[in-house]
């Protein structure tokens, strides 16, 4: 269970109240040592959040024995190899149009593994259209949380490493 993820905007506000909107929550400023930065907080029972950071600031290990440190970043962001999938309480057409309303590109595509037939669904969600959300309504999330298990991975030969054999 993913309880909370960051991620950077040009716009972190307005992305906080854009995907509040699509977690059905609230935005909000995020307190402590970042400023210009905010956070989505749903208010569901466990707590889902997401931090969204000004893109100009990187996280990196504190000094010493220290906490987490927040450090200014030279030059702009483009894409990143980042992405998250978040099940929402909504359909598929508000989800849509949420992003849409935003200026993100945001459209449905089926996921599967190579040269095999499409197995869940999602609504890609480009936030800022630069970082990937891929965003699943509540009736569509059990077709997901069934595939994605360990017996199906198996079943694709897709283990880092040998199992041990049966029996």
């Amino acid at each position: 269970m993913i309880h909370h993820f960051s991620l950077p905007a040009r716009d972190p506000f307005k992305v906080a109240k854009v995907l509040a909107a699509l977690i059905g929550g609230r935005a909000f400023r995020f307190p402590g040592p970042l400023p210009g930065a905010a956070m989505a907080v749903s208010g569901d029972r466990h707590g889902t959040m997401i931090e969204v950071y000004p893109e100009t600031v990187v996280m990196t290990p504190g000094d010493g024995e220290g906490p987490i440190a927040y450090q200014p970043m030279a030059g702009e962001r483009s894409y990143a190899g980042f992405h998250a999938l978040l099940s929402v309480p909504l359909d598929r057409a508000t989800i849509e149009r949420i992003g849409t309303e935003a200026g993100w590109r945001t459209k449905f595509f089926s996921r599967a593994a190579p040269g095999r037939p499409p197995v869940f669904h999602v609504i890609e969600v480009w936030v800022e259209n630069r970082f990937l959300l891929e965003v699943v309504p509540a009736d569509m999330i059990e077709v997901y949380e069934t595939y994605m298990q360990p017996e199906r991975m198996d079943a694709l030969d897709l283990s880092l490493t040998p199992q041990p054999p049966a029996g």
